[in-house]
């Protein structure tokens, strides 16, 4: 078993980090919010701890993500985040230094990938690989990446949307925009404050996308109870939000992400465009599960759209798979150190 244990996928995300042993499957998977304490830059709580602080915190705590749009916006922070997640994957008695194969967005620089790669290596990786999102979320996703056919993968995370086509292994043509949950959740919150005078946190406005969100108008809405303060008079206030309402407050923030996977359609060689119609767009990552998003797409781009199986975790079985069998992906897998 100490052979396994000497590799680790991780999908660093901006939202939720994971973490893939061989043999074991996901061993964790927690927010990447880091609690920080402003007195002296110590850092007091990681992943789920200091998510459970966002929000809630006394001046001298402030709880943060340090990853934003899907790269890494503090460098000493993530660094901390990823010792602290790769600890806990191996548990205290593994003493020799693991390989880390770490997933970025498909649009990082090589600025931002060295970033990755550095901070894996400090954080306590012998050898640490970068593989772009796309491609670890089709493996994951079962999808043959190796044949010379057209694949087009559509990857909705917290911080980026990363839309590529895959064909014989490699990405033919891609584009990443900062838009995915996040905005989402920051839009519904702006609507709230916008039409009810409430303010409502980040924890919040997630809750009413996952409750009641969706991507398209629906004839029979949801409903759900919003609780905040009330900007007017400062007071605790309750209001009901149904699903329209949710649709017209993200109409910006899914055209943006409609508009990156129309980009992509039109700079897919014809050959391989025409297996895509065939084939259809995969949609994986955890804002792709919003309600209706593969009708959406289907409506905006004609090609029939579908959610992957446990679309959630496809970008960290993908790391998996590919840890698994990193010869066989060495083409996919960029530096090394």
């Amino acid at each position: 078993m100490r052979f396994f244990a000497s590799r680790l996928g991780i999908d660093l995300g901006t939202a939720n980090t994971l973490v893939y042993v061989p043999g074991k499957g996901i061993v964790l998977n927690e927010p990447s919010v880091v609690a920080v304490s402003e007195h002296d830059r110590r850092i007091l709580a990681v992943g789920a701890e200091a998510k459970e602080m966002v929000g809630k915190t006394p001046e001298s705590i402030v709880a943060y993500r340090p990853m934003a749009d899907g790269v890494i916006a503090d460098y000493r922070v993530t660094e901390a985040m990823l010792a602290y997640f790769i600890r806990k994957a191996l548990g205290r008695w593994t003493f020799s230094k693991p390989e880390v194969l770490v997933s970025v967005p498909a649009g990082v620089t090589s600025t931002e990938r060295r970033a990755v790669i550095e901070a894996a290596i400090k954080a306590g990786a012998k050898a640490a690989y970068v593989v772009k999102e796309p491609i670890l979320a089709a493996i994951g996703a079962g999808i043959p990446i190796h044949e010379s056919k057209g694949r087009m993968i559509v990857d909705i995370g917290g911080g980026t949307t990363d839309v590529a086509v895959i064909s014989l292994g490699g990405i033919v043509a891609c584009a990443s925009v900062k838009c995915a949950g996040n905005r989402l959740d920051g839009a519904i919150a702006e609507y709230v404050k916008k039409t009810f005078n409430l303010g409502i946190g980040e924890t919040t406005a997630e809750r009413i996308k996952i409750e009641v969100g969706s991507a398209v108008l629906v004839e029979d809405e949801l409903e759900m109870a919003v609780k905040g303060r009330d900007y007017l008079t400062g007071l605790p206030r309750s209001v009901t939000i149904k699903t329209n309402e949710i649709v017209k407050a993200i109409q910006r923030e899914l055209k943006e992400m409609v508009g990156a996977i129309k980009t992509v359609l039109q700079e897919t060689p014809p050959e391989l465009a025409s297996d895509i119609i065939d084939t259809g767009i995969v949609m994986t990552g955890g804002s792709s599960q919003l309600r209706n998003m593969p009708e959406l797409v289907f409506r905006r781009t004609g090609v029939k759209a579908i959610l992957a199986k446990d679309a959630l975790h496809c970008v960290a079985n993908g790391t998996g798979v590919a840890l698994e069998h990193l010869d066989t992906y060495k083409r996919s897998i960029l530096a090394k150190r």
